[in-house]
């Protein structure tokens, strides 16, 4: 039996016949016709390519989200600005992701997923080195509002490309595993790439006055990802099909089918066939639709969970330092101590990966939901002394990201191609909106009220998310065009 994580062996012309052979609307959907294809094609190599090629991007998406609370203290030193002038550049950084994602939404289901990520990637990228080389503050929270509208629509159109390439057997595993390298990795590795930028290597680059600006244009790296995006990334071949362009799809398809993402010159294999090539017309893109009818009830289902998920995460994330200086530790102790809980918010990327591939949506965010609300409390009631707070602050942040990536993996599979990207962006949105204020909340109930009552609110949050979640159809194992079929309508 053919290993779907490797190339088949046999000829992409073989392929093309399985996928005709099979029963159901093959000659007269495009779109489902692709999901054959690419189920018969399989996960080869040039999939991974594609993945790592994405996991890069997000990567550095959360490294760059990161920098500016790293250079914050060196920002105030050397330009004598306030902590609200740097909560403003945060402010401005938040506000602008949230425009970035909307932007995105609408870039990518009417110009290309393809063209949304490099799009994306380029323009925090430039943001970045408009931040290295700012002469003044005004300068520098221009660059923070580029650096915002990049990272904003980077993961959204990464989880909607990803969604849209690989086989129905690894789709959620391959999306969900975005957040291994973002909100796992990135969030752990990008402190210490601060730290040791910063501190260590301070004097080779230039001391506190220009350190910090090497901490920003390092991160300009991702430009060289732009280049590989534009010459061997392709279009997804369900937006293609989506707008009538069969052949561009036919092309695509049979480059996955080599395994490699060059184009050989290889003679294109039809796997849709001309009878679908001639029925197939382009798909009239209405994004009011993402709000209406059952795609309605998709969207708020979603968008509830994320902004209870994201908007905690958040808030532990900013407060969690604040917390533990209160208890007496140090700042050297406290962020040492969250970056140490990020561990398992690496295993909880992980553990969604895995999820994704063997259990159903519902099951993991309603159980996982629970478990981030008893973790909560555990945390709010018992979190004394180091070895607890390690403990249990690592345990809260595997259930938060196990939450987290698997909506990665659920959003892009509920709407149709001719939405996907617009209505992803959409639920992406709700984490951002939740990230800008649910921490202003928690940090007045901080004050007046102590951890405790944050960390209930907190639970309470996830109990909400459980419930949320019940209401969105479950997508697990089943094709992208099975899923849609019942929200499609008259174009």
């Amino acid at each position: 039996m053919h290993d779907a994580s490797e190339p088949a062996t046999h000829s992409p012309a073989d392929r093309a016949t399985a996928v005709d052979a099979r029963p159901g609307p093959v000659t007269t959907d495009a779109l489902s016709a692709v999901g054959r294809a690419l189920d018969a094609i399989g996960l080869n190599r040039a999939h991974k390519l594609i993945l790592l090629m994405v996991l890069l991007g997000a990567f550095f998406d959360v490294m760059e989200e990161n920098s500016l609370g790293a250079v914050g203290p060196a920002l105030k030193d050397v330009w004598h600005i306030s902590t609200t002038e740097l909560a403003f550049l945060q402010t401005v950084t938040i506000t602008a992701m949230i425009i970035g994602k909307v932007i995105t939404g609408v870039i990518g289901d009417y110009r290309g997923r393809r063209f949304a990520l490099a799009f994306n990637l380029f323009l925090y990228c430039l943001g970045a080195l408009v931040c290295a080389l700012s002469p003044n503050y005004e300068v520098l929270a221009v660059g923070r509002f580029l650096v915002g509208i990049g990272l904003g629509g980077e993961i959204a159109a990464g989880m909607t490309l990803l969604s849209e390439l690989v086989p129905t057997r690894f789709r959620g595993a391959v999306v969900a595993s975005l957040n291994v390298g973002a909100g796992g990795l990135g969030n752990m590795l990008s402190f210490g790439f601060a730290a040791l930028v910063l501190g260590p290597l301070g004097t080779f680059f230039g001391g506190p006055d220009n350190s910090w600006r090497w901490m920003f244009g390092l991160l300009v790296l991702p430009a060289v990802l732009v280049v590989v995006y534009r010459r061997y990334l392709p279009e997804t071949p369900r937006y293609l099909a989506s707008r009538g362009r069969i052949d561009e799809a036919n092309q695509v398809l049979t480059r996955l089918a080599s395994g490699r993402l060059k184009d050989t010159g290889a003679r294109t294999v039809d796997y849709l066939p001309p009878s679908v090539a001639e029925s197939a017309k382009p798909e009239k893109v209405r994004l009011a639709e993402v709000f209406q009818g059952r795609l309605l009830r998709r969207t708020a289902a979603l968008a509830v969970a994320s902004w209870m998920s994201f908007g905690a995460q958040t808030t532990v994330l900013v407060l969690m330092p604040t917390i533990l200086v209160d208890q007496g530790y140090s700042i050297t102790e406290s962020l040492t101590f969250t970056m140490v809980m990020n561990v398992g918010s690496l295993l909880g990327a992980a553990a969604a990966t895995y999820a994704a591939a063997h259990w159903p949506r519902r099951l993991v965010t309603t159980s996982g939901a629970l478990a981030a609300c008893l973790a909560a409390l555990a945390f709010g009631f018992l979190a004394q002394g180091t070895a607890l707070i390690l403990l249990l602050g690592g345990l809260f942040q595997f259930f938060v990201l196990m939450l987290n990536s698997t909506i990665f993996a659920w959003a892009p599979e509920l709407y149709p191609t001719r939405v996907r990207a617009f209505g992803t962006s959409m639920i992406a949105v709700q984490g951002n909106v939740a990230g800008a204020l649910a921490p202003l909340g928690a940090g007045l109930l901080l004050d007046s009220s102590g951890a405790v009552a944050v960390f209930l609110v907190i639970a309470v949050m996830y109990a909400v998310m459980a419930v949320a979640t019940r209401f969105a159809p479950e997508t697990h194992g089943r094709p992208l065009e099975d899923i849609n079929s019942d929200s499609a309508q008259a174009t």
